[in-house]
């Protein structure tokens, strides 16, 4: 039985393997429309999604958010109140007294204190005593410690409390900071991601020269950190057994104490060693398999090497994410903000002779004067919006349309973004004499063929993930909700659920993820190509299971590479640690060299993620193919292999020579 039939034996529970094609040449040109019902749904679906946002730009107000609102409800800094773009609250110490003040922040600081100097000192509504103040979010809050004439009860404790806000809230000294180091660091900025940029691309690129040395070396190092730790697992284990230390002294409530004790340690050395002799066997036995691995990743860094526009389509997919978060945001801030301001009666003391007879909280006009003598300071004030309406009435409703827009939308596009790549690097694959039978335009090509004839089908299969994510986020929000009055079975089983869902969501991506690699490559409905994807991986699960580690890890010690080397590299340079750089490359005086480091450190991990996401997909993608490409062909001239002549030679396999080659030969 040779090797094939051996994959072949092990992989019966897979189904049976892909039967040959003459006519098949690599992904399907002629081919149909599909999954058009969910095509056609989605459609629809963006369609009402486009009227959700007009419903909400027309009810809508965001300036509710922008802007905050005197006691008539008329906007700060807005119509005949342009000049007057901050809100004074006359006795800041009744919000105080009246509702917790972070409470009122998260409210629009909607404090019950007169706001418009329209009325005379004895109808108090005028301030009574002024503080110093600073502008906090369009509104003026106090920063002087001294206490009002005409409230002596107040100590210092407001005054802090007040501080306290304005350092929460006031951050304009700290923003003109911070825009001032990025003024002066934003070039610096720029040279750091372009430094990431070309270290990532480099690593990918240098992959088919150093994937074999590279994938032992982080193997032989995780092996050796494996070993280090039995060896100090050892050592405790041995100090703490000759002094007698045991878990039967030790207080279960006392956590830090068990690494004092010999059987922590004995445990942990169990483990340890447990995964040392797994990694071992696995070098042992799997060894064919790695190098299977490393061959396929040599092959994907030349076929990135050929296609290098594929590197930059990330940025496609990151702008039509920022749209797709740009519009629900948008989206729900405008329905958040939708309704007619409502007005109450209010009167600064209630329980004042007159006020009595007063209906306090009644709807009021605000443009007409509230004059009662009976009743000190009795005002129209602004209450909120008003919950009526067809836009108000099915606000909730709305907002989980919008929400469910995002999910489906988002998983589309990254669906879009597999698709495509999939499509661009199996004409790779599937071209004989590379790179001359490569197309001219793949990655084009792939776009406008998987917009042409799958929308469909990235719809489907973006729709499956966006349920199972809304049913994790309906599941997190009532564990929110309910997580005081839980008991621990209740919270066992929440937990449960949690996971399972967890557990789903990665396999559906996962299928997924194989799924559009089949649409791409043969061009067939979502529902066949992820059965064929899966059992396609099943008939070769010790294979799937070695790429995928090696991938992993090599990927990792990329992104470890790029995202620490930029790190120290902007750290010794904006910390001033680098010098004699001369005056052109002078280092920036900064108020906070952090940020720009940060900065810096954030932007290489998303360039390298970016990066290395299309060396992944294509890593997948030549995988399938290397699968397919077993199963079809043989190696006569009928049915030549595709693989590369590495992969053959580790396979012990060949290409029959045709008939001129072999008589050349003799």
């Amino acid at each position: 039985m040779g090797q094939r039939d051996k994959e072949d034996a092990n992989g019966e529970a897979g189904g049976k393997p892909v039967k040959y094609d003459p006519s098949f040449r690599g992904p399907i040109k002629n081919r149909g429309c599909t999954d058009v019902i969910c095509c056609v749904l989605f459609l629809i679906f963006i369609l009402g999604y486009i009227v959700v946002g007009i419903v909400a730009w027309v009810y809508g107000d965001p300036r509710q958010v922008l802007y905050p609102r005197n006691s008539t409800g008329a906007y700060c800094g807005l119509g005949e109140n342009k000049d007057k773009p901050y809100l004074l609250y006359f006795n800041i110490f009744s919000c105080i007294q009246n509702t917790n003040l972070m409470t009122a922040v998260t409210n629009d600081l909607q404090c019950p204190t007169p706001q418009s100097v329209l009325e005379s000192l004895q109808q108090e509504l005028c301030p009574s005593f002024l503080l110093p103040s600073s502008p906090a979010l369009g509104r003026c809050f106090p920063w002087s410690n001294n206490t009002p004439p005409d409230l002596p009860g107040i100590t210092s404790n407001i005054s802090q409390a007040i501080s306290g806000l304005l350092d929460t809230l006031n951050a304009r000294d700290i923003s003109v900071k911070i825009f001032e180091d990025f003024a002066q660091s934003w070039y610096w900025i720029l040279g750091a991601l372009a430094v990431a940029l070309v270290l990532s691309l480099l690593f990918i690129l240098l992959l088919r020269l150093v994937a074999g040395p590279l994938v032992l070396v982080l193997i032989l190092g995780v092996l050796g950190v494996l070993a280090y730790g039995i060896y100090h697992c050892w050592e405790e284990y041995r100090v703490l057994r000759d002094k007698g230390a045991s878990i039967t002294q030790l207080y279960f409530t006392n956590l830090s104490a068990y690494s004092r004790v010999q059987e922590t340690w004995l445990a942990a050395l169990i483990v340890l060693a447990v995964l040392e002799g797994i990694l071992l066997l696995m070098l042992i036995f799997l060894r064919q398999r790695i190098r299977i691995a490393i061959a396929l990743l040599k092959e994907a860094s030349k076929a990135v090497g050929q296609m290098l526009s594929t590197m930059f389509y990330p940025l496609v997919t990151f702008i039509l994410l920022l749209i797709c978060i740009a519009y629900w945001a948008m989206t729900a801030l405008y329905l958040a903000t939708s309704g007619q301001p409502q007005y109450v009666l209010w009167a600064p003391n209630a329980s004042l002779p007159g006020c009595e007879e007063v209906s306090l909280n009644k709807s009021c006009d605000p443009m007409a004067r509230q004059v009662n003598s009976s009743c000190p300071g009795l005002m129209c004030i602004f209450q909120g919006y008003s919950s009526t309406g067809l836009a108000q009435r099915t606000l909730f409703n709305l907002q989980i349309y919008g929400v469910l827009g995002l999910f489906w939308t988002l998983n589309w596009v990254l669906a879009l973004g597999q698709c495509v790549l999939a499509g661009a690097f199996a004409s790779f694959y599937w071209a004989f004499n590379k790179p001359r039978d490569i197309p001219t335009f793949p990655l084009g090509a792939a776009f406008i063929r998987t917009l042409h004839y799958h929308t469909g089908s990235l719809a489907f299969g973006a729709l499956i993930l966006t349920l199972v994510q809304m049913a994790r986020v309906v599941l997190e929000y009532i564990d929110h909700k309910l997580r005081g009055v839980q008991n621990p079975v209740a919270r066992c089983i929440m937990c449960c659920f949690k996971c399972c869902l967890w557990c789903l969501e990665k396999f559906i991506k996962f299928l997924n993820r194989n799924a559009y690699i089949m649409i791409a490559v043969y061009g067939k409905n979502f529902c066949i190509s992820a059965k064929n994807a899966f059992m396609l991986l099943m008939r070769n699960i010790l294979r799937v299971i070695v790429l995928d580690k090696v991938t992993d890890l090599l990927l990792f010690f990329g992104k470890l590479l790029v995202v620490g080397g930029v790190g120290v590299l902007s750290f010794f340079f904006f910390s001033g640690r680098i010098q004699g750089l001369g005056k052109d490359f002078e280092n920036p005086h900064l108020n906070y060299y952090w940020l720009p480091i940060m900065t810096s450190i954030l932007g290489a991990y998303f360039i390298a993620s970016g990066f290395f996401s299309v060396f992944s997909m294509c890593v997948d993608t030549l995988f399938l193919c290397f699968l397919e490409d077993l199963e079809r062909n043989d190696g006569s001239l009928d049915r030549p292999y595709y693989m590369s002549k590495g992969l053959l030679q580790i396979l012990g396999k060949k290409n029959e020579a045709p008939p001129a080659d072999k008589k050349r030969k003799k």
